[in-house]
């Protein structure tokens, strides 16, 4: 299910992939890092998107000291860091974008 790109999933698809993160978790803040891993483990990296009008290669996820998930972005020698439920998807989606969304889905219901 995860390797889905082409299109959104369903509300009940991205529940499960919440569960598949979270299962063996006993807080929020465990949750979070299962989410993260998962996003680590499958989202293909690098990948181009827009961000404010911009092309940025999204180079690689990073966890935080206050356990936000945060995208690396680049253009050229400079990068910034833009949090993952912020971060413009790019059409068609990268393999593994599936787990964003479902971070995205977790977050509003957390």
């Amino acid at each position: 299910m995860s390797n889905r790109t082409a299109e959104k999933l369903t509300a009940s698809e991205l529940d499960k992939l919440i569960e598949e993160a979270t299962v063996d978790c006993y807080n929020e803040s465990e949750q979070r890092v299962g989410l993260y891993t998962m996003i680590e483990d499958n989202l293909a990296l690098p990948f181009k998107t827009q961000v404010l009008g911009v092309e940025v290669t999204v180079e690689r996820i990073d966890l935080t000291e206050a356990e936000e998930i945060d995208a690396i972005c680049a253009r050229g020698r400079s990068t910034q860091t833009i949090p993952i439920l912020d971060l413009p998807l790019p059409a068609p989606l990268p393999h593994g974008a599936a787990w964003i969304e479902a971070c995205r889905r977790w977050a509003e219901g957390s």
